[in-house]
């Protein structure tokens, strides 16, 4: 529905909202994911490729500061999930974010939402399954096999399971961030064991001389710490599942607070407090782009067995990405063809209230990033995870935008904010915007591959505005349809 036909519809109170679907795509889901599958999917989301394979490679290029980045990047990523879980309780939805756009920013911004988180996850899977090619490499008997071809394996095995059902896609996720969750909190131990003992890593005396006799907390400079910004933001994408994954649960009001306010701590003890540990155990210049520094750690203190549990448990952890992408892409893309702005197709469901349709199309964008682990397999990660940055930047953009003009209204006594609430608006919000913008600005300092993401911006704009005048039409009628539909 588009912002004119929301605020023209009469008397369309929260209460009504909740018996009368405002997002025509949420009609048709079962309501299977249990509070713990909401609360491990907000704990896998924090847990993800970023951290367990793209820390390797930021360590080795702005070393132990990097653990300040990944403490700033969180504090406003807790703002945007706050602001979504906000929305998220006003009215759950499956739609999220797109749907919340579609209420308070129009059909242009909800269109805009969609396709740029789309955008997000579809580059997001191409670097989950480069990542999965990467960790089985790790084994000597998977080197003969090309890159894209563990790839393309991958791609296939989490599409079967994804179209199973949401039951069984809460269920998996679960599991994987047990894992993930368990293994993580294992590491951290064994550091905290190394560093107590003393025992060499590596032929490095774990502790703070790690640090001090390898260049400090800033070994190459601040820049290369403010280069790494985008990465780290690409690091906490998954953390808006929570808004995605709370229209399919039955208590929302009672799920959803829980899962946002334990993100901060996560946080905290996750990524920072790893990177800190990993600064501690070796130089930065020990790790690469190409190994989790995870396994990097544990193939050196003499335990063979160690490294390849590590790699196995990494190589999850970017299957559990992959999954949750194909998930959340599918029920937001069903949203926007029920409003006429994505493929009809995409809005099909099988017997068991799958939206197959738009997870198909997502798999048919990663099946691009297979070519591109053909062609180049050594760069293949880097570069679709700046492409990922520009798509996880807009949506958390769009995010507090909607969440300022909700408050706004809310002011005007048009809508009622509940008790879980984002605090000091509009300030956060602003805030968060300009930074999460500098951010975005600040790859043109990366020459590389970063000036190049930049410079996509206005074919992405161009191509934007050639789909919105191909849709338009039809998201006409599809609005004037459920308008119809409320005022009866």
């Amino acid at each position: 529905m588009s912002k004119e036909a929301v605020e023209s519809a009469p008397a369309t109170t929260h209460p009504q909202v909740a018996q009368t679907p405002a997002d025509a795509g949420d009609a048709g889901y079962s309501k299977d994911l249990k509070a713990r599958h909401v609360n491990m999917i907000a704990i896998g989301g924090a847990i993800g490729t970023g951290l367990l394979l793209g820390a390797g490679g930021r360590l080795h290029n702005a070393g132990p500061a990097l653990a300040l980045a990944y403490l700033v990047c969180g504090v406003f990523a807790f703002f945007v999930v706050r602001a979504l879980g906000e929305l998220v309780l006003y009215r759950p939805s499956s739609g999220s974010f797109v749907s919340y756009a579609r209420e308070f920013l129009g059909e242009k911004g909800a269109y805009v939402a969609g396709w740029m988180y789309f955008l997000n996850w579809s580059t997001t899977g191409i670097a989950d399954i480069t990542a999965i090619a990467l960790y089985t490499h790790y084994w000597s008997m998977f080197t003969s096999i090309p890159q894209w071809v563990l790839a393309l394996i991958a791609l296939a095995v989490v599409l079967a399971v994804n179209l199973i059902s949401v039951k069984i896609f809460g269920e998996m996720e679960f599991w994987f961030a047990i894992i993930k969750v368990a293994t993580i909190v294992g590491f951290m131990l064994i550091s905290i064991f190394l560093l107590a003992t003393q025992h060499k890593v590596g032929g490095h005396t774990p502790g703070l001389s790690v640090i001090s006799d390898h260049g400090g907390l800033f070994p190459h400079g601040a820049m290369p710490v403010v280069l790494v910004m985008q990465g780290v933001i690409f690091a906490y994408a998954a953390l808006e599942l929570v808004g995605v994954a709370a229209g399919e649960t039955a208590e929302p009001e009672k799920v959803v607070p829980r899962a946002v306010n334990s993100i901060m701590w996560r946080v905290g003890l996750f990524y920072v407090g790893s990177v800190v540990l990993l600064a501690l155990l070796l130089p930065g210049s020990v790790y690469s782009a190409d190994q989790s520094p995870f396994v990097t750690v544990l193939s050196k203190i003499g335990v063979p067995a160690a490294g390849d549990v590590m790699n196995l448990v990494v190589l999850t952890a970017a299957m559990s990405s992959l999954n949750s992408g194909l998930y959340s892409t599918g029920r937001i893309l069903r949203s926007m063809a029920m409003a006429g702005s994505a493929p009809k197709f995409t809005a099909r469901m099988n017997r068991s209230q799958v939206p197959y349709g738009g997870i198909l199309l997502t798999c048919a964008v990663c099946v691009l990033g297979v070519g591109l682990n053909y062609l180049v397999p050594s760069q293949a990660f880097e570069i679709v995870l700046n492409v990922a940055s520009l798509g996880i930047i807009s949506t958390w953009v769009i995010i507090m935008i909607c969440h300022m003009v909700f408050v706004r209204r809310a002011r005007a006594g048009l809508a009622t904010r509940p008790n879980f609430q984002l605090k000091f608006s509009p300030v956060t919000e602003i805030a968060t915007i300009v930074f999460l913008l500098v951010c975005l600005g600040m790859m043109w300092n990366d020459p590389e591959v970063g000036r190049r993401t930049i410079l996509l911006i206005p074919v992405i704009a161009v191509m934007l505005v050639a789909g919105w005048f191909g849709v338009r039409r039809r998201v006409s009628q599809n609005t004037d349809q459920e308008l119809n539909r409320l005022t009866k």
